[in-house]
C-alpha cells in the first residue's frame, strides 16, 4: 500500500524546517566567528604598533645618548683647550729646559686628547644625523598607524554591534522555527549538527548525497521520495532531503525545479 500523501508531505516539510534551522545556525556561527575575530584583529595591529613604539623608544634613547656624549665631549674639549692656555702661560715662566719640556709634553697630551675628542665628535655627528632622520620618520609613521588603529577600532565596534543585532534577530527567528519542529527531528538535528560542524541535512540530488558524494542505492533513493519517516545517508548518516535538481510535472510534462527551502515547485518551462 502506498504511503499516505499527507504523511509524506509532513515528513518532507519537517526536513525542510530542519534545513531552514540549519541555515540559520550556520549564519549565526559565521557571525559569532566574526564577532570573536574582530578583537583578535585589533589586538594584532595594536601589537604591531607596540613593536614600532618600542623601536622608536630605542632609537630615541640612542639619539639622546649620542647627543649627551656629544655635549660631554664638547665640554671635555673646552676643558683641554683651557688647560692648554694655562700651560702656555706657565711656559713663559719656565726657568729650566726640563720645566719647559714638561709643559710642552702636557700641552701635546692635551692636544692629542682634543684630536681624539674631535674624531669621536665627527662619528657622533654622523650617528646623530642618521638617528634624527630615523626618529622623525618613525614618529610620523607611528602617528599614522595610531590613527589607523583608532579608525579600525571604530569600524570593529560598529561591525560588532551590527553583527550582534543580526545574531539576536537570527536567534529570535530560530526560536520561532524550533517551536514548529517535532522533538524527534530536532533531537536528530542537534546530534548531527554537533557531529558535522553544523551541516546535519544533505540534499539527495540525482541519486547522490551532496554532503559525502556517495551514490545512494536506487531503492533507498526511491524510498526517500515517498518515505513517511526521516531517512539518512548510509555513508555519512546525515539527514536526507529528497531534492532532485530537475523534476517533471506529471500533469503537464514540463520541467520543474524543487526549492530546497520551501519544497515548492518552480516551473522551468
Amino acid at each position: 500500500m502506498n504511503a499516505p500523501r499527507g504523511r509524506i508531505a509532513c515528513v518532507q516539510s519537517e526536513v525542510l524546517k530542519v534545513l531552514q534551522l540549519q541555515g540559520l545556525d550556520l549564519r549565526a556561527a559565521d557571525l559569532r566567528k566574526e564577532i570573536a575575530e574582530l578583537p583578535k584583529h585589533i589586538a594584532m595591529i595594536e601589537k604591531l604598533v607596540d613593536s614600532h613604539q618600542r623601536k622608536l623608544l630605542a632609537d630615541q634613547a640612542l639619539l639622546a645618548a649620542a647627543q649627551k656624549e656629544r655635549r660631554q665631549l664638547d665640554g671635555d674639549t673646552q676643558v683641554q683647550q683651557q688647560k692648554i692656555s694655562k700651560l702656555r702661560d706657565q711656559m713663559v715662566s719656565a726657568k729650566t729646559n726640563e720645566q719647559y719640556r714638561a709643559f710642552q709634553h702636557e700641552i701635546e697630551f692635551c692636544e692629542k686628547e682634543i684630536r681624539r675628542f674631535e674624531d669621536r665628535i665627527l662619528e657622533l655627528m654622523e650617528e646623530i644625523e642618521k638617528l634624527e632622520v630615523n626618529v622623525k620618520a618613525a614618529e610620523e609613521q607611528l602617528k599614522k598607524e595610531k590613527t589607523e588603529v583608532e579608525r579600525q577600532k571604530g569600524v570593529a565596534r560598529n561591525r560588532t554591534a551590527a553583527d550582534q543585532k543580526k545574531l539576536a534577530d537570527l536567534m529570535a527567528e530560530r526560536a520561532e522555527i524550533v517551536k514548529t519542529i517535532a522533538g524527534s527531528a530536532l533531537n536528530v538535528y542537534d546530534k548531527l549538527s554537533k557531529k558535522y560542524n553544523g551541516v546535519a541535512v544533505a540534499d539527495a540530488t540525482k541519486g547522490r548525497c551532496t554532503a559525502c558524494q556517495l551514490e545512494l542505492r536506487p531503492q533507498l533513493y526511491q524510498e526517500l521520495r515517498t518515505s513517511t519517516q526521516l531517512m539518512f545517508c548510509e555513508n555519512c548518516r546525515r539527514l536526507l532531503l529528497y531534492n532532485p535538481s530537475i523534476d517533471f510535472d506529471t500533469a503537464t510534462g514540463s520541467p520543474a525545479a524543487v526549492d530546497p527551502r520551501t519544497g515548492s515547485r518552480v516551473d522551468m518551462s
